[in-house]
């Protein structure tokens, strides 16, 4: 049997909650509750969970996306904290051993961090990706994940996006071009 691990892509005050600073609002709202079901899914079952959480730094002029969005997921803020229930299911598992909160500072969760060496360590053949943004930081997350060698599900019903037509395109490019399973 193939070991998985689900990764939760930047469920954050800024991009979910009502007044985040780049929320994707309504939706992110809509997918809280099986965001929560499948972490605590995924715990119990031992499986692996990552949390790949967006950091970045007040008046960091050098970051790439500082051009292209509002600050967001700045350090120390409470905008950064993970929405909801999900803070909680956190709170109570985060010491662990197969629950992993890291910063990553690029869309994809495997640019610049060690995520993939914590996923080879562990055998995991197969990645679950569930979050915000579907045609950002998850989509980049699962393009990195293809492109080395991991089985992908997209939980449909746990993605969003603040752009409804890129999450529409996102979720036919898993499928068509990444080869991913779209559940």
């Amino acid at each position: 049997m193939v070991k998985r691990a689900l990764i939760n892509v930047d469920y954050t005050n800024d991009f979910v909650a009502a007044d985040g600073a780049l929320t994707a609002g309504e939706p992110g709202q809509a997918i809280e509750e099986k965001i929560v079901a499948l972490t605590e899914e995924f715990i119990q079952a031992d499986d692996y969970v990552v949390f790949a959480i967006d950091i970045h730094h007040e008046g960091d002029r050098l970051h790439p996306e500082t051009t292209l969005f509002p600050a967001h997921n700045i350090a120390e803020t409470p905008g950064r904290n993970l929405y909801g229930r999900l803070a909680d299911v956190y709170e109570k598992s985060k010491n662990n051993v197969n629950v992993y909160y890291m910063d990553k500072t690029r869309y994809s969760a495997f640019a610049g961090t060690d995520l993939e060496i914590k996923l080879r360590e562990r055998g995991i053949g197969e990645i679950h990706i569930v979050g915000v943004c579907t045609d950002i930081c998850v989509l980049h997350t699962a393009v990195d994940a293809y492109n080395k060698g991991f089985n992908i599900v997209i939980h449909q019903d746990a993605v969003a996006s603040f752009n409804q037509e890129g999450h529409d395109w996102a979720l036919g490019h898993f499928i068509n071009t990444l080869g991913a399973k779209v559940v």
